[in-house]
């Protein structure tokens, strides 16, 4: 899906040339610290941002060439997002409904589904930061996108909806959708991910499947890749000298 593509601001380079590719039904996890650069690299695939080189397609599509197609294939959930205070939360969602030619059942489902049920009609402005995550979760599901773009959605979840926000993924990827989400909770990237790319200042400096990181690190997964790429001390046993020796390729 994204091929070489790079993103430079004036003379700083925000994403450094990089290709990932995601298939229907497979979950892809941008792990790294802030200011790696995967809130901007989930904004260029989403088509909100013009990539400096480099091409992104979805199953042919071209964000730019192919805007009003492209853009109903995606769902996406920006890290950060002010609704209208003045709006309920059933009145946001069906704003985004009427957007994106949804209707009222499944507008209802998805509401359901992100526990907004019983607080459809109190206004945005009161409800809990977790509240207004998971209701920025539902417009980016709302549409059941081929490929939806999450940008730390876990963020401000209680370990309830943490819990079901896996279940919500899971589901998505039993029905052929693609996703791909950035984390810093690399336990909750380990219950979903089929492939996980690690970023650092702007660059991929690692990919590879899920099942590659559990063979290298044991029980430490994930967390023993990041631990090793960031320099963080890994103990004897959870360090791979395999992953180290691609990493400097």
């Amino acid at each position: 899906m994204v091929q070489q593509v790079s993103k430079q601001i004036g003379k700083k380079t925000i994403v450094h040339p990089c290709s990932l590719k995601v298939r229907p039904g497979e979950v892809l996890a941008l792990c790294g610290g802030n200011g790696a650069g995967k809130s901007t690299l989930l904004r260029m695939m989403a088509g909100l941002l013009s990539p400096t080189s480099g091409d992104i397609k979805l199953n042919g599509l071209e964000p730019k060439a192919d805007r009003k197609v492209y853009a109903k294939a995606i769902g996406y959930m920006p890290d950060h997002y002010e609704f209208e205070s003045s709006l309920t939360a059933s009145e946001t969602l069906r704003f985004f409904a009427d957007l994106k030619r949804v209707g009222q059942v499944r507008m209802e489902a998805v509401l359901k589904a992100v526990g907004l049920s019983e607080v459809r009609h109190a206004k945005v402005s009161s409800l809990s930061k977790g509240m207004n995550q998971r209701l920025l979760f539902a417009q980016a599901m709302l549409a059941s996108p081929v490929l939806m773009l999450l940008d730390e959605p876990t963020n401000g979840l209680d370990p309830y909806w943490a819990d079901a926000f896996v279940s919500l993924i899971r589901e998505a990827k039993s029905e052929g959708q693609a996703v791909v989400f950035s984390t810093h909770h690399l336990h909750i990237a380990e219950q979903i991910a089929d492939q996980a790319a690690f970023l650092k200042e702007g660059r991929v400096v690692h990919t590879g499947p899920l099942a590659y990181y559990q063979e290298q690190y044991g029980e430490a997964g994930l967390q023993g890749a990041f631990n090793e790429l960031f320099g963080f001390a890994l103990s004897p046993e959870n360090t791979s000298m395999n992953l180290q020796k691609e990493v400097r390729k």
